[in-house]
């Protein structure tokens, strides 16, 4: 599964693609909108804490999930009095979905294996045949902090030239 670095990278992409203009594209509150919803799944880790079992990898790694994600952003922007809510809303919708789909493209070494992506049509667990990031340890030892390091590199070289594209190609398209 990727980092939060890769989520990151993703979100971003969504933001740089969906902005209408140099403004819009330079604005941070919509880039942390799209990066939270990018990232925000994982925090189901933190459901451990509260009743000792492993959450990780279930709902929040879903579609279902994701619309409930677009409709409280929608909610949150509207109240916040920001322009285009439903708009936003949809985004942070797919910002949501960039992680769903990096984490089915992962590495999965921690069970249950792969993520309850169809949840609430499906609560089975799927995963790519062929993954292409690799996953995360969650120890601090060396050898996890190290292999962390190559996979965080890993997703940089695939997902920051998509990135770079991104932001190079609604320049160009406003110039």
């Amino acid at each position: 599964m990727p980092s939060p670095v890769g989520h990151a990278l993703a979100g971003l992409t969504v933001h740089v693609l969906s902005a209408r203009g140099g403004a819009e594209r330079r604005s941070l509150p919509r880039a942390a909108l799209m990066v939270g919803a990018a990232t925000a799944p994982d925090l189901d880790l933190l459901f451990r804490f509260i009743d000792g079992r492993n959450h990780h990898q279930a709902e929040t790694h879903s579609i279902g999930a994701a619309a409930l994600a677009a409709v409280l952003a929608w909610a949150l922007t509207r109240a916040l009095r920001w322009p285009r809510p439903a708009a936003l809303g949809s985004l942070a919708g797919c910002a949501w979905l960039t992680h769903v789909v990096l984490d089915y493209a992962g590495l999965d070494t921690h069970p249950p294996i792969g993520i309850m992506a169809l949840w609430p049509f499906d609560s089975g667990f799927h995963k790519a045949p062929w993954p292409i990031f690799l996953d995360i340890g969650r120890t601090l030892e060396w050898a996890t902090v190290r292999h962390d390091a190559l996979a965080v590199a890993w997703e940089i070289v695939l997902l920051g030239p998509l990135l770079l594209a991104s932001w190079r190609l609604r320049a160009r398209a406003e110039a």
